[in-house]
């Protein structure tokens, strides 16, 4: 089973929100290749939470509910979404700084592109920063 890191800015959609919310569509995506890694996502999947631009932390964990599907408000038919559920705010944020001061995740997507908004993770990548929030994933 995969696993993704979704990029939201707080000020727009925070973890509190999704929280609160129940579910929401994961929408708004334009870049390319983070449409190909919404459009691989299968319900099931967990997806880290990571605020970005303010805190710049990863601060939960979140299930893809419903796969990828079109975006109604989308004319051209080529953006769509996928609607995710929380599962749990990690027990410690986990900060870029960290992330990036760990040898162990040097190679993660969202270090080496940083501008992407859904990123893979690996399964070791996953549990390194499982281990770092004080979960189990």
């Amino acid at each position: 089973m995969a696993h993704w890191l979704l990029k939201s800015e707080p000020s727009a959609y925070s973890w509190d929100k999704l929280a609160a919310d129940g579910r929401t569509n994961w929408d708004g995506v334009r870049n390319a290749q983070a449409l190909s890694n919404l459009r691989a996502m299968k319900p099931g999947e967990r997806a880290f939470f990571y605020h970005s631009n303010e805190g710049k932390d990863i601060v939960g964990i979140a299930e893809i509910a419903r796969s990828f599907y079109p975006d109604p408000n989308d004319k051209s038919g080529k953006l769509g979404m996928v609607d995710v559920t929380p599962v749990m705010a990690v027990a410690k944020p986990v900060t870029l700084a960290e992330m990036r001061a760990n040898p162990e995740l040097a190679g993660m997507a969202l270090l080496r592109q940083s501008r992407l908004s859904v990123c893979p993770v690996t399964d070791h990548e996953w549990a390194v920063i499982c281990e770092m929030a004080g979960v189990t994933g």
